[in-house]
């Protein structure tokens, strides 16, 4: 069975230090279909101002979304796994793609962002979020709000829509959409003790930040467009057929959090 970790093979010393030289954060993106989306978030990334490696994980997208991911990695310039190469595990694997992540941010000493497929950013958000990270040391996670394509506050933050203040410190919940992990939290608590029976760990993870003395910011002046669950198309029958949506969240299981 194919489950665990991924180890990417990379050397150490002189050679990983001029592959990686100037690279300030690493960026993720799990990817399920929702190709459209996930090329603009593609996109909008490559364009940031900062130096970055970004990484897309494709968690079992169909046939013609792996090929169109495969055809666009060199054009807009990110890497490419294919989980289906790594576990037999079933999407979602968030778990999985954030163990992997938290290894290699410590590997090179560094934050790691996860920029979901139904996101777009401005070439300055990165760079703002590393800025702020760095003059708040005590930060385990930071956060942009998410807006509409109007720049009007939506979900997954309306819980902050209508707050004024340019920063929230908050013992609430982040979501992952766009957030910064500080490498200070990801030393000191390991995402191998991730609960196996969740599907997201925005909630759990937010709350063990906290828990071990860290602080949590939302930037609401770095808004990212959002484009709510354009990574997980089902979600919208939330709105339009709810019955059907609370069958599938609940009694198939779906959306564990």
């Amino acid at each position: 069975m194919k489950m665990g970790v991924i180890f990417l093979p990379c050397q150490k010393g002189l050679i990983l230090d001029k592959i990686f030289h100037m690279v300030e954060v690493i960026v993720i993106t799990p990817v399920k279909n929702s190709i459209e989306t996930s090329l603009d978030t593609a996109k909008a990334i490559a364009g940031s101002n900062v130096k970055l490696r970004h990484i897309i994980f494709n968690d079992f997208s169909s046939e013609e979304s792996k090929a169109a991911l495969e055809a666009n990695k060199g054009s807009i310039g990110y890497e490419l796994i294919h989980l289906e190469d790594i576990t037999d595990h079933p999407s979602p694997n968030y778990k999985l793609v954030l163990q992997t992540a938290q290894k290699m941010s410590r590997e090179l000493n560094l934050p790691f962002l996860v920029i979901e497929s139904d996101v777009v950013v401005k070439p300055n958000t990165i760079g703002d979020l590393l800025k702020y990270l760095h003059s708040h040391p005590k930060s385990g996670l930071v956060g942009s709000v998410t807006v509409d394509q109007k720049g009007v506050v939506n979900f997954p933050y309306l819980k902050f829509k209508g707050i004024k203040e340019s920063v929230i410190k908050t013992q609430r919940s982040l979501s992952f959409c766009c957030t910064l992990f500080s490498p200070m939290f990801l030393d000191a608590y390991d995402f191998m003790g991730l609960d196996e029976a969740k599907d997201w760990y925005d909630t759990f993870i937010s709350k063990k930040s906290i828990e071990l003395g860290f602080e949590n910011y939302v930037l609401m002046d770095l808004p990212v467009w959002h484009r709510p669950h354009g990574s997980r198309p089902w979600k919208q029958l939330k709105y339009t057929n709810p019955i059907k949506y609370y069958f599938l969240k609940f009694w198939k299981g779906l959306d564990k959090i």
